[in-house]
């Protein structure tokens, strides 16, 4: 592709992401295919010859973008807070033109040194511990990788000798459970080593009681992380800080700016107290990258699995300094402001029960009765395009889970999620 081409083609394509942006309600939230549709639509073999560039723009638009569900859609209220926003996307598109690989320091200077300064600033504005060592992966799975089941799996540890801590009636980790299951594997011969406490959780945005965990992992010298992979954006507005009293004791934090800070998939912050027992684990440096440095540089590949590294902290970058502390803990505030709307329409319908009290940005909430009952209400929901919840399963119950977040959500749009909730369920 000629300069000229990629110039040409390059506003072709900035062009067709504002007009999405701008009109991203005309798409359905949920595509309407099945699996294996867009296989069978597709070549079964890739070109011998190259093809133009016109020819792929359209496929894209003719068939990638049917098959996709709209995380970017206002009216996408599944699973958790997620929002790409313009300012990320054109960080996004940038990091991908300088094509930097932050391996070591000298790899690419401005990928590790903007990376150290922009989860500085988060630090400061969430009022956590400044002296925490941070460093970016894709998602929480990797950066809480030694704190959970899947984690534990990978690293030989086994799924086995991972201990699930039975919740209250809030879904928050019972203390006295917690120490007891420890005991009970000291006694056995065993050696716990890491306590996993949560910040908002994904489902129902509990928060576990991390003081008093905290003194439990401090009395048996066990490793605490703290997954505030949804809840850790929270932190921006000072009311809600209150749930992360005791993050401070923490070995290991983690929290998402691809959930809740408007940042493009995909972008996970994983800050430790101890980096020097990150840089013992991990530091296995080949000759070829055995560089003298200055002092003050940080080789990154020693604090973690990937060798090589994408420029995430540049999107991240572009939507700090485009929204500020405040934009963005303003953005927080009135989602939080819409699911409570949301909770109080389902509290004052006699027909529904909520699963758990809304900290955040997340209702869970079903009609009271049957699941399967429940299940149908969800898919007529799901079936006006315009809207998408999921479902969650607390206490062997299935419920509907909606979660604000995106950038464009409005009351409007929270509105019609309960309109059609409405409509669906029977007087």
């Amino acid at each position: 592709m000629t300069p000229e081409e990629f110039r040409r083609y390059g506003h072709q394509a900035i062009d067709w992401a504002a007009e999405f942006l701008t009109n991203v309600e005309s798409y359905p939230v949920l595509p309407a295919v099945e699996p294996g549709d867009l296989t069978d639509a597709l070549p079964a073999h890739g070109p011998e010859n190259g093809e133009s560039m016109e020819t792929i723009m359209a496929d894209f638009e003719r068939l990638i973008v049917p098959a996709c569900t709209h995380w970017n859609h206002p009216g996408f209220f599944a699973y958790f807070a997620n929002s790409g926003t313009p300012e990320g996307i054109l960080g996004e598109l940038l990091a991908a033109a300088l094509n930097g690989n932050g391996m070591v320091w000298k790899t690419s200077p401005a990928v590790t040194e903007l990376e150290q300064v922009v989860l500085r600033w988060l630090l400061a504005w969430s009022a956590l511990p400044e002296t925490w060592f941070g460093m970016i992966h894709d998602t929480a799975s990797t950066s809480s990788m030694h704190a959970i089941e899947k984690g534990a799996i990978s690293i030989g540890i086994g799924k086995e000798n991972v201990r699930n801590v039975p919740v209250d009636e809030e879904f928050r980790m019972r203390v006295d459970v917690l120490e007891s299951l420890i005991k009970a594997d000291l006694a056995a011969g065993l050696r716990p080593c890491c306590v996993a406490a949560t910040v908002g959780t994904t489902s129902t945005t509990s928060v576990d009681p991390v003081p008093a965990i905290a003194d439990i992992c401090e009395r048996y010298k066990l490793w605490l992380h703290i997954d505030a992979a949804y809840g850790g954006a929270a932190a921006l507005a000072p009311e809600f800080r209150w749930a992360f009293e005791g993050c401070e004791r923490a070995d290991s934090f983690v929290t998402n700016p691809h959930k809740w800070l408007q940042v493009p998939m995909d972008c996970s912050v994983f800050y430790t107290s101890r980096p020097e027992v990150m840089r013992r684990a991990f530091s296995m440096v080949p000759d070829y990258l055995t560089i003298p440095t200055a002092t003050r540089a940080v080789n990154l590949m020693d604090y973690g699995v990937p060798l090589g590294r994408r420029f995430r902290a540049l999107k991240l970058w572009f939507v700090m300094r485009s929204y500020g502390h405040e934009g963005l803990a303003n953005l927080i505030r009135e989602h939080v402001r819409l699911a409570h709307w949301f909770e109080s329409q389902v509290k004052a319908d006699g027909r529904f029960e909520m699963a758990a009290p809304v900290h955040f940005s997340v209702v869970n909430f079903r009609l009271k009765g049957g699941d399967e009952e429940n299940k149908r209400i969800l898919e007529q929901v799901n079936a006006a395009g315009n809207v998408f919840l999921s479902n969650t399963v607390l206490n062997g119950k299935f419920y509907l889970h909606l979660a604000v977040g995106n950038f464009q959500t409005t009351q409007r749009h929270v509105a019609r999620a309960w309109e059609l909730v409405s409509q669906a369920t029977p007087r």
